[in-house]
């Protein structure tokens, strides 16, 4: 497991955000699906604005006028800020256990969004969107190019023309960590929540990496619950996502580094952030 945004926010953690619920390429696994206990390792472990991609996307989106689409939104660590901040968001995710969290945090906090149990690879709408935004690098979840290729075309699609795409990615230099990461965390009632990653394998030709994730939850020194679940991930080249935005449709293709507005990416930034837009 890669571990892009570590030293932006202080800390080791997964950073993605939603479900994918895809086919591994060489595998016929689920991959990337976030079962029950992830999401709500993935709750405790992501608090609204604990990562520093929020408040640079609010900055980017604010006085947004137009409806903005959040594919894989998870349990509304981006979402939520984003109503909060008066914007009008809609979302979808493959995975059921987070699209709950992500209603009753919404909910709590007085909001009611448009959101749906659908996944990425076949998601659809009755309308198009003035914005999609994937926050956090969970585009490298799609683990194939093909795939990938095929969403960004989906994106394409699904905006108005002059339509805005903002993404998150981890550079290909996530492709060198060892994927290890073993944490832990205590739940209000008194749980001891672990996770233990470990990396299985690394294509370095298809730029993919595979790591097999172990939950656990404890209670009274006992062990009462237990998951394991595959993560794949695609990381891309600079040049090669350009290239890719371009070939899906996109235009006036930019790239800020490491959550520095303005800022071109530099050697060793853990980030890129793209915008491009549909003609």
């Amino acid at each position: 497991m890669c571990a892009a945004l570590t030293a932006l926010a202080g800390g080791r953690f997964k950073a993605f955000e939603g479900s994918s619920m895809l086919k591994s390429n060489d595998s016929t696994l689920l991959v990337n699906r976030y079962g029950a206990l992830a999401a709500q390792i993935y709750d405790i472990d992501k608090p609204l604005g604990a990562l520093p991609d929020t408040a640079f996307h609010l900055t980017r989106f604010n006085g947004f006028r137009g409806e903005i689409l959040e594919p894989a939104c998870g349990t509304g660590r981006t979402l939520l800020p984003f109503l909060e901040a008066g914007l009008r968001i809609a979302g979808f995710d493959a995975s059921h256990d987070m699209l709950d969290l992500c209603r009753s945090r919404c909910a709590t906090a007085g909001f009611t969004p448009d959101l749906s149990l659908q996944r990425l690879e076949d998601f659809a709408y009755d309308r198009l969107f003035d914005a999609i935004i994937m926050p956090v690098g969970t585009f490298s979840l799609i683990d194939g190019f093909e795939a990938a290729m095929a969403l960004l075309r989906r994106f394409h699609d699904q905006l108005h023309p002059g339509g805005l795409l903002v993404l998150d990615l981890q550079g290909l230099s996530a492709l060198r960590d060892d994927g290890a990461d073993r944490r832990r965390w205590t739940t209000p009632d008194g749980d001891l929540l672990t996770l233990e990653g470990v990396r299985v394998k690394t294509d370095w030709g298809a730029q993919r990496i595979e790591s097999m994730l172990r939950y656990e939850r404890w209670r009274d020194h006992r062990l009462v619950e237990a998951h394991m679940e595959p993560m794949a991930q695609r990381c891309w080249g600079r040049e090669e996502f350009a290239l890719a935005l371009g070939a899906a449709g996109f235009v006036e293709v930019s790239v800020t580094g490491n959550y520095v507005r303005g800022r071109p990416p530099r050697t060793g930034d853990q980030v890129l952030t793209f915008e491009a837009r549909r003609p």
